[in-house]
């Protein structure tokens, strides 16, 4: 899962990636195994060379990328995204979008968002939920063109 803020732990940059791996043993040469998910993330580039100075260090942006390396490091079918971008700046905003964009057609992604710009970007499918009752679901270009809920109506209205 990865959070709506940064959840780096108070460790390296290499110890944070490699947490859940190593819990599920599914590391076997820990170099590669986190060089593999921070190019994934495009963070490599940026860290290749402070591997083991805290990742508290990283900016915000940096450090949700980290956090989603660490998440794709566990090798998991779904990746749930909790308003992964409303701690980040626009540039920031769009690398992990750009990265959601890519991950789709590796994992299944469940993004919780109240941006509906970034809905639109990003989701096929789409769920409104109000007060934790599915109000309306559908595609999310239908759902968003076409809504005809006063609940849905109401959100987009002020969105």
């Amino acid at each position: 899962m990865l959070q709506q803020r940064p959840t780096a732990f108070p460790l390296s940059i290499i110890d944070n990636v490699l947490f859940g791996a190593r819990f599920h043993c599914l590391v076997d040469e820990p170099l590669a195994c986190a060089r593999r998910y921070l190019e994934r993330v495009g963070l490599w580039n940026e860290v290749k060379d402070r591997l083991k100075r805290s990742a508290l260090a990283l900016s915000g942006g940096q450090q949700q990328r980290l956090c989603l390396a660490r998440t794709l490091a566990t090798q998991p079918r779904i990746v749930l995204m909790d308003e992964p971008c409303s701690a980040l700046d626009p540039r920031a905003t769009a690398v992990i979008e750009s990265l959601a964009r890519e991950l789709v057609s590796e994992y299944t992604l469940i993004i919780v968002t109240h941006n509906v710009a970034q809905a639109r970007r990003l989701a096929r499918f789409a769920f409104f939920f109000d007060e934790g009752e599915l109000i309306d679901n559908g595609s999310c270009d239908a759902l968003l063109a076409q809504a005809r809920e006063p609940a849905l109506l109401a959100y987009l209205a002020t969105a």
